[in-house]
Formats: structure tokens, sequence, C-alpha cells
């Protein structure tokens, strides 16, 4: 066996070293609230960390047109929030590309210096909640929890967890601490024809069945629903209009609203099978785009 000069040695230790710390969970970043506006949860083992997001200019309460009422019912609950008083969880529920996350986002801006922060955090996550909590529970701020996008499959357990974290128990919900969800569903849960078989009537009265009853329990949760409904064709060219005047501004372009104008937007959401604010906000980027390339 070849002699292993204390060099050798050392360079193998280091080696050794160098590959277990690659495999070392990254070290948690300690967050300065007063400076940064919004984290991601990082779930990890039987916790996690929370990640700093760095925020770009998004879309404002402004910017967020013929959805009057949503607005309305949901920066009320969030101001009753951020001053301390009783809000509501909530469930911003309805047709994609309508608004609901851009909302939600729009309100953090809206509260962000009277003290409102936002923690998003995927459904699958929602079990290291207590964590979550443990490491702002302390802290002076009022945070808004958001889980974007949140459905369970009929054979995901995960909503239980979802269940208990909204029934109010002293660690998982603590004052400072308020969940917003988007969902395409309003009972986050897919429905089946065979659901239904369970239903019976006593003295007259219709009464779900069992599996009925636990799927609806779920959103039941959710103090605040807010509804978001397809846009009729006038709601989705007043948001294409309202996008091409602020992307226009911003470019410095010279435009008028005409006929010919208003039929490609409508061809342009035809093509995508598909009116909503979303769509509308793609076509004002794609023709404010080729306008400014075809000026060059």
């Amino acid at each position: 066996m070849p002699d292993i000069t204390t060099a050798d040695f050392m360079q193998r230790v280091v080696h050794f070293l160098d590959r277990y710390e690659k495999n070392l969970p990254p070290v948690p970043p300690v967050i300065d609230w007063a400076q940064t506006h919004a984290a991601r949860w990082v779930g990890q083992g039987d916790g996690g960390w929370l990640k700093p997001l760095e925020l770009t200019a998004g879309h404002g309460l402004n910017d967020l047109v013929g959805v009057d009422r949503q607005k309305n019912l949901l920066e009320a609950n969030t101001e009753q929030f951020v001053k301390g008083m009783p809000a509501n969880n909530a469930l911003l529920w309805g047709a994609r590309g309508t608004g609901k996350s851009s909302l939600v986002r729009a309100l953090l801006a809206t509260w962000a210096e009277a003290g409102l922060r936002l923690i998003e955090i995927d459904k699958s996550d929602l079990i290291h909640l207590p964590a979550l909590v443990a490491q702002i529970s302390e802290q002076p701020w009022r945070f808004l929890l958001f889980c974007d996008d949140l459905a369970f499959e009929a054979d995901d357990s995960a909503y239980k967890t979802l269940k208990t974290v909204l029934d109010g128990s002293v660690e998982a919900t603590p004052d400072n601490l308020l969940l917003y969800a988007t969902s395409n569903r309003r009972h986050l849960l897919p429905e089946q024809r065979s659901d239904n078989l369970g239903a019976s009537m006593v003295d007259g009265e219709l009464h779900p069945g069992e599996a009925i009853e636990e799927k609806i329990a779920l959103s039941d949760r959710f103090g605040l629903w807010v509804s978001f409904y397809p846009f009729s064709q006038d709601h989705y060219l007043d948001v294409v209009r309202h996008w091409l005047a602020v992307m226009a501004h911003e470019y410095g372009l010279q435009w008028e609203w005409s006929e010919g104008l208003q039929k490609e937007a409508i061809r342009w959401a035809q093509a995508r099978g598909n009116r909503n604010g979303r769509c509308a906000w793609q076509f004002a980027r794609s023709w404010v785009g080729k306008e400014l390339l075809s000026r060059v």
C-alpha cells in the first residue's frame, strides 16, 4: 500500500468537505421586513425557511378594470386586517385570467407602507404552517399568506391539513397572519355526479351526502368568498383599451382607438378561445411592440 503524505491526506479531506457542503441545505437568510415586502416559503424537511423576493412594478388596483365589486370587498377586508381589526380569510375563485392573483399583489403595493407583508406558499407546504408561524409570530408586521391556484385532487389528503389551518387554532392562525387563496374551483375539490347519490330527504328537507359535505366544508372555512366571472366582449375591450393606453404612454407611442384595432383585439381573443384580463394584456403588449418596431 503506497504511503499517503500529509499533503495528500489534507487534499482528500478538503475534497470530502467540498462534496459534503454541496449537499447541505442553504443557510436561510435573515429577513429585514422593513426593507423586504414579500417572501416565498421554501419547504424543507419538517420545516422550511423564507426566501426574500425582489418585487417588480406590477399591476396596481387601478389597472384592474371592471372588477370594482371584487376590489372593494377585498380591499375593505385587507384594511381591517392591516389596522388590527377582525378580518376573514378569503377565497378568490372563478374564471382564469380575470385578475385574482393580480388583485392580491396589488393590495400589497397599496398597503405595504402601512405594514402589510406578503408570503407566498405552495399548497403542499401548508403542513409547515407551525414552522412558518414560529418565524413571524413575534414580528410587528401584518402578514398575508398567499396560496395561488389552490385546488386538490380527489385522492389528495392535504386538504385536511388546510381545514385544520382554517379552523382557527391558536398555533395555526395568529393575529398577524391572514390567508388569501385563489382557485378556479369554488369548492377546491373535484365534484362528481356520484357524490349526489348520497343525498337524502329528511322531513321534506334535502340533506347532502357525506361526500358533498366534505367538499363544501373546506371552502366554507373561508369567511370571505370573492367570485370572478368570464369577461363579456365589452368588458374585454375596456381592458384592452386600458392596457393600450398604459403601454403607449410608457413608450411615448401615439395611438388612437379604431374599429380596425377593435376587430384585431377580438380576433386575438377568438384565436385563444378566451376573453379575460390576461388575454387583453398580452394583446396590448403584442400590438404596442409591433407598432414600435414598425416605426424604428
